[in-house]
């Protein structure tokens, strides 16, 4: 089991009431002592669980046990077919989408996808795109469009690939196109941060109607690590630069960044995975009770004034 480093306390407390009711199983004298420690532990757990510093939650975000885009996509859709291959260069194995089935909507969903183990992650890259999956993406999301579909996309990627066959192949033309064609799909977009959003290659996929994000996942234009390495040239500096980036979801609300937080399990999705993809489920089917009934040129007006409305300063701001 991989347990956190602010968990390990939570984690004691359960081992000792496990070994409790193991030793004292058929001895009712110590059951009283051992709902006094249940709830103890519950309270244990609010605290902590409560006062997490947002490299904690960074922490939370990578966890091994997280669901991923696979994970959400099995667990939240009725039906799905999966669609590969950019019709240029190759499948980029990074991008998992097709064609679905999420509560009785019809829809195409598209999703990035780290893997699960070793073997896995190197087949999807770590979850970091080349320029072909994001072709792929748009590929997916021109189809939606052809025949009125909503598109659900799922944000969980370290960025895109930066290697140099993938500057080669247009890296940043393919993320810069894919912001254009997105602004002005005819066809309403939920995006959903369901772990890591970093840098192009999340925002490559980025741009919708509405974007909900999970409690800990995080939405940044660097990673804390690369940020620590630029700015203070020392990688270990990662816990100042997560809290400077302003990188959770609190902050990115406030921002208006994003539109929605959508609630984890107590300590966070890996806790309870199916839950989280429940509410993943509910926060999409919510949206598109709104969006359906939305006129599509006030639907792409939005999109556009909400992009296109973020980063500006104040000129109190601006001058103090």
């Amino acid at each position: 089991m991989d347990i956190l480093p602010h968990e390990k306390q939570v984690y004691e407390y359960i081992k000792t009431i496990d070994l409790l009711k193991k030793q004292n199983r058929d001895n009712p004298l110590f059951s009283s002592e051992i709902k006094k420690l249940e709830q103890k532990l519950q309270q244990l757990k609010s605290q902590v669980y409560s006062n997490l510093t947002p490299w904690e939650r960074v922490q939370i975000c990578r966890h091994p046990a997280r669901p991923h885009s696979i994970d959400v996509i099995r667990e939240i859709c009725d039906s799905f077919t999966e669609l590969k291959g950019d019709r240029l260069f190759a499948d980029d194995e990074a991008i998992i989408g097709g064609l679905a089935t999420i509560g009785g909507v019809n829809c195409v969903i598209i999703g990035q996808e780290k893997g699960c183990d070793t073997e896995s992650r190197v087949k999807r890259n770590f979850g970091m795109l080349n320029p072909e999956g994001f072709r792929k993406a748009l590929r997916l999301m021109k189809m939606a469009e052809k025949f009125n579909l909503p598109i659900v996309s799922l944000l969980d990627t370290p960025g895109a690939y930066p290697g140099l066959e993938a500057e080669e192949r247009g890296q940043g033309w393919a993320i810069a196109r894919n912001l254009l064609e997105m602004a002005r799909i005819k066809t309403p977009i939920v995006v959903i941060v369901i772990g890591e959003g970093c840098s192009g290659g999340a925002l490559g996929m980025g741009v919708g109607d509405v974007i909900g994000m999970l409690q800990h996942a995080y939405y940044s234009v660097i990673s804390p690590e690369g940020c620590a390495s630029i700015l203070w040239k020392d990688a270990q500096k990662n816990r100042e630069a997560a809290s400077t980036l302003k990188l959770n979801a609190e902050d990115l609300i406030k921002f208006g960044l994003i539109d929605q937080i959508i609630e984890e399990p107590l300590g966070g999705a890996h806790h309870n995975p199916k839950e989280t993809c429940r509410r993943v489920k509910e926060f999409f089917l919510d949206q598109w009770a709104g969006l359906k009934r939305m006129p599509l040129d006030i639907l792409l007006e939005q999109r556009y004034t909400k992009f296109r409305s973020m980063g500006q300063l104040k000129d109190d701001e601006a001058t103090s």
